[in-house]
């Protein structure tokens, strides 16, 4: 049986991949993480403010370091409170390298063209097999236009492009007029990959002391359809390739992804919740349903529930919309 997927140009021994996250902090769980089967790892994001802020720590003047708009340094970390600084960041890389066979992927978080764009190269230097470009942007302006938004998000993906060998993945939220259009328009730019898509970290209320309130909270199966959906209609679509992150946590949502049309399945709540041999567990579902539908490859079903099936995708959305609500009753 083969498990083997193309992804970004990369051969993968396995469409299970570790997404961003403190799991490739650690080069020993990193090495039981590819023991289990992964077919990739991706590490945590380096960030566009933690890069400009390394630098003005660095500078013998503060003030006149070019920080590319960069003011609201108090809305930020402190710089010490990033698990890895740049120049971390980089050795991790070349550790991972040298103990992994599998493809390290180093993710770079930033939404505007900057400075921070040079460690796409520096990553490359360090051995990085891939970027994922991480392009996490909730625009809060009325004077910027959808449009404005996606020209300074395309910018990037062009500059960071120009600026590398290696492939370059695109991490995008949902939140698009028309994620279609917008994720054609990416591959133009460059993009090898399209990641599908970006958790929306929300901000609570505290309501005794009256301020935000920001935690962590780990992904549920609830947040799995939204990925499904847009897998289905960008897979016949694109050149790109495509993962699935969030809301992924058994065998069954692993296969849904690729039958949608994931080349790979991107893993974090899970095995931070059971450990990294439950890449095993998953693994082994998907062996059991392929075996018993007589497929032998990955690529004998990945994308064969997309709306590539379907001669008329809008009307099929329109009318999914509709029998459901009409299902509903009192």
């Amino acid at each position: 049986m083969d498990l083997s997927t193309p992804y970004l140009g990369l051969k993968l021994v396995s469409p299970l991949a570790v997404g961003a996250s403190p799991l490739a902090d650690d080069i020993h769980m990193a090495r039981q993480i590819q023991d289990a089967g992964a077919g990739a790892i991706v590490m945590r994001s380096l960030f566009e403010e933690q890069i400009y802020l390394d630098e003005i720590s660095r500078a013998p003047q503060p003030q006149l370091v070019a920080t590319d708009g960069f003011h609201e340094r108090a809305m930020f970390p402190a710089l010490a409170d990033y698990q890895l600084n740049p120049d971390q960041y980089l050795r991790q890389i070349e550790q991972l390298k040298a103990a992994l066979n599998i493809p390290v992927i180093a993710s770079l978080n930033g939404c505007r063209p900057g400075g921070w764009i040079d460690y796409a190269s520096r990553f490359e230097a360090a051995g990085a097999d891939a970027i994922e470009l991480n392009l996490y942007h909730f625009s809060t302006d009325p004077g910027s236009s959808s449009l404005d938004v996606e020209a300074e998000m395309l910018e990037t993906v062009r500059l960071v492009k120009s600026s590398v060998h290696i492939p370059v993945a695109v991490k995008l939220q949902p939140f698009y007029t028309s994620p279609a259009h917008f994720v054609q328009k990416l591959g133009r730019a460059g993009a090898d990959g399209i990641v599908v898509f970006n958790r929306f970290y929300q901000a609570d209320i505290d309501i005794a002391d009256q301020e935000p309130e920001t935690r962590l909270r780990l992904s549920d199966p609830a947040e799995l359809l939204l990925r499904l959906r847009w897998l289905a209609i960008l897979s016949p679509r694109t050149r790109c390739s495509l993962a699935l992150t969030g809301g992924v946590h058994d065998g069954s949502d692993v296969i849904k992804g690729i039958l949608a049309g994931a080349h790979v399945v991107q893993l974090v709540s899970v095995l931070l919740r059971h450990g990294p041999r439950f890449l095993s567990t998953l693994t082994e579902s998907l062996r059991k349903w392929m075996v018993e539908r007589g497929y032998e490859a990955i690529s004998d079903f990945r994308g064969s529930m997309n709306l590539d099936r379907c001669s008329d995708a809008a009307a099929f959305e329109r009318g999914s919309y509709q029998r459901i609500l009409q299902n509903w009753r009192v």
